[in-house]
């Protein structure tokens, strides 16, 4: 997925920082683009946020900040934990994770991360994935957590070509967004959008890979955040 912090910023209320990310803030995960400019950044050269307690003290952030990383993680529910175990009561966790259906769309294998390692819904007891997780039921299992909010991303989600296919000239298209070479890459990009927005979207084509959206403006992601109170809720 590219630069998911700064589009998922971008339609975040006004005081969304104000309210959730005051105070010591950690962005595991967060890379070059972390979501807010004070935040500490904790990533790959920093440790291994699967055992993120073994380099961070437990309670010592107002604010955990995830976005795009916990499908990542070997044991998602032990890795949530421990990222949980972080905030102090009274703070707060938000977690950002691609949403199964929108962007795997019933693929798995993963065809566009094949680095993912679990998929996500929410509030969905069913899934076509063998490693879903529900994500709202996980958060609810974590001790002294009051879950604040749920919410899809689906911004410049088209549904019209959910699950659908590229045609052949397409594909080899998208496949040079992976080269090496930036020219391959500029070109890919421009006649990429171009034939995608004048002709596929209103096309039936049946043949190659599904889109993968949010190479472009496209959300497809779930995010939840979460309180730490002084108790468990009933």
């Amino acid at each position: 997925m590219s630069n998911e912090s700064t589009k998922t910023r971008a339609i975040r209320p006004s005081d969304f920082e104000e309210k959730y990310l005051k105070g010591k803030v950690i962005d595991i995960g967060g890379g070059i683009d972390p979501v807010t400019t004070n935040s500490e950044v904790f990533d790959l050269e920093d440790g291994d946020a699967q055992h993120i307690l073994q380099y961070r003290e437990a309670a010592s952030y107002d604010a955990v900040h995830s976005s795009h990383c916990l499908e990542h993680m070997k044991d998602v529910p032990a890795a949530l934990k421990q990222w949980w175990d972080l905030v102090r009561t009274g703070g707060y966790m938000i977690i950002v994770v691609p949403h199964e259906d929108l962007y795997e769309q019933s693929m798995w294998p993963p065809i566009f991360n094949s680095d993912h390692k679990a998929t996500f819904r929410i509030n969905k007891q069913e899934s076509w994935s063998s490693v879903s997780y529900d994500l709202y039921q996980l958060a609810n299992e974590l001790p002294n957590a009051e879950i604040i909010e749920t919410v899809i991303h689906d911004q410049d989600y088209d549904y019209n070509i959910q699950g659908g296919k590229f045609n052949s000239t397409l594909r080899k298209i998208y496949k040079w967004n992976y080269s090496n070479s930036s020219i391959k890459k500029n070109i890919a990009s421009t006649l990429y959008k171009l034939l995608y927005n004048k002709f596929y979207k209103h096309g039936n084509n049946n043949k190659g890979l599904p889109v993968d959206q949010t190479r472009w403006n496209a959300l497809a992601q779930i995010q939840i955040i979460i309180k730490k109170t002084l108790h468990s809720s009933p």
